[in-house]
């Protein structure tokens, strides 16, 4: 079992590295943010995968931190304006 595992481990890391290079040819910086979210996501789930064929407590702890941090860097991202804005007073924004 802990064969097939890793192989799925190694099937969405490849399919992640391979998403991840069209991502990270984008000009927006909003699609790259999504490669953020997709190594986020990828990342989590390979080391999730990995933790349940090794039995290792730790890789799956690892593995809730990085898409944890993954939406925060997501939020952080949407709460600065994703840089615009940034110029203008909180007064110009209401009518």
């Amino acid at each position: 079992m802990a064969d097939v595992l890793t192989g799925a481990a190694l099937f969405i890391l490849a399919v992640t590295a391979v998403a991840l290079f069209r991502v990270l040819r984008a000009r927006t910086v909003a699609e790259r943010m999504m490669a953020v979210q997709l190594l986020g996501t990828g990342g989590a789930a390979a080391l999730l995968l990995l933790g349940a064929a090794s039995g290792s407590a730790a890789t799956i702890d690892v593995a809730l931190l990085l898409a944890l941090f993954a939406a925060f860097s997501c939020v952080a991202f949407v709460m600065g304006g994703a840089g615009q804005g940034r110029d203008r007073k909180p007064s110009e924004d209401r009518p």
